[in-house]
């Protein structure tokens, strides 16, 4: 797993998840108003340059605090207005996870990054890039209270953080092939696979409430594709002409699929097919369809070497996330660190 693979968000964000495991429940709307009312009557005015906490004489504010609390929110699809337990929550997640990403950062402050200011515009080059005009992006920082400066300075950390992770604990991970092929021995289970196909199909589409000569000219039409293709033409290529479904861009392929996602006649039809071959004209309430077999996994385990790439990234994925959580362990044992 690379450095790019890695980031603040990545490496800290599970922490502050795993803290707050009620804030998924759906608040119960009566009752949290009025608590959110009560909250609002007897809680004092703060300031957002109030410091929240301390490490090692670096404050947080409440401001940062408040940033971070949206940030979380908003990667876990909460509505804005939680309940005041919910929000106490919240805070407490954001806030350290916050004293994390400052304790990582204050760690790899030594760490050598080349050319780490152009990396700071070339990643904000690229978030801005995701989003479809520049006001979409300003109003994207304007939700969580980001300026610019703001947004190079978590870069910044960001970059600091993923170099030190990469350098300090990503490159002393290893898993072997013998630790992937046990984890594979030992959970059966999460390989097994239903039969399954890959098949491709041209459609000719028929409009629910068309009458009963539009459906027999749609037919008709399906009959005479089938007979250019038993006669040898391409099947991809008639299905990127002829199909009026969206699969034609790719020649009519819908990829692999197992029993029970397309509709019943379709389903029967494709199954009873074996590789290569090409089914009749198949009617289903979209239209009349032509299917051709492509590949057929029969039920059963997945083999290892199918799987070894993704159970030996899974397993470096833990390694990463145990290093990190140790090692910040290890930091905040050692740090000053006070809750304001």
């Amino acid at each position: 797993m690379s450095a790019k693979k890695i980031s603040l968000v990545a490496a800290l964000a599970v922490f502050a998840i795993q803290s707050m495991p009620a804030l998924g429940a759906e608040p119960q709307k009566t009752a949290a108003s009025a608590e959110q009312k009560e909250v609002k009557e007897t809680v004092k005015k703060v300031s957002p340059s109030d410091p929240v906490a301390k490490i090692n004489g670096t404050i947080i504010t409440r401001k940062e605090l408040d940033r971070a609390v949206k940030v979380l929110v908003a990667q876990n699809r909460l509505p804005q207005a939680l309940p005041p337990e919910q929000q106490k929550q919240a805070e407490e997640a954001a806030l350290d996870q916050l004293i994390s990403a400052e304790l990582m950062y204050q760690a790899g402050q030594k760490t050598e990054i080349k050319d780490i200011d152009k990396q700071i515009e070339e990643k904000i080059a690229l978030n801005r890039a995701k989003f479809p005009n520049p006001e979409e992006f300003d109003k994207a920082l304007k939700s969580v209270e980001m300026s610019e400066k703001d947004l190079k300075e978590f870069t910044r950390k960001d970059i600091v953080i993923t170099a030190f992770i990469e350098k300090n604990i990503i490159s002393n991970i290893n898993v072997a092939e013998a630790d992937a092929k046990k984890f594979y021995d030992d959970n059966t289970e999460k390989f097994k696979q239903d039969e399954s196909i890959r098949a491709s199909h041209i459609l000719i589409g028929v409009d629910a409430k068309a009458g009963e000569e539009d459906k027999k000219k749609a037919r008709e039409k399906a009959e005479g594709i089938l007979k250019k293709i038993k006669a040898g033409e391409d099947f991809a290529t008639l299905a990127k002409a002829e199909s009026t479904c969206p699969s034609s861009k790719q020649g009519g392929d819908l990829g692999t699929f197992p029993k029970g996602q397309m509709v019943a006649p379709f389903e029967n039809a494709a199954f009873a097919l074996k590789p290569g071959e090409v089914s009749d004209v198949v009617e289903t309430q979209f239209g009349y369809h032509i299917i051709k077999l492509a590949e057929k996994k029969e039920a059963g385990m997945v083999k290892f070497d199918e799987v070894k790439t993704k159970i030996v990234d899974y397993l470096k994925s833990q390694k990463i996330q145990k290093g990190v959580g140790d090692y910040l362990e290890e930091l905040k044992s050692k740090a000053k660190t006070e809750k304001l």
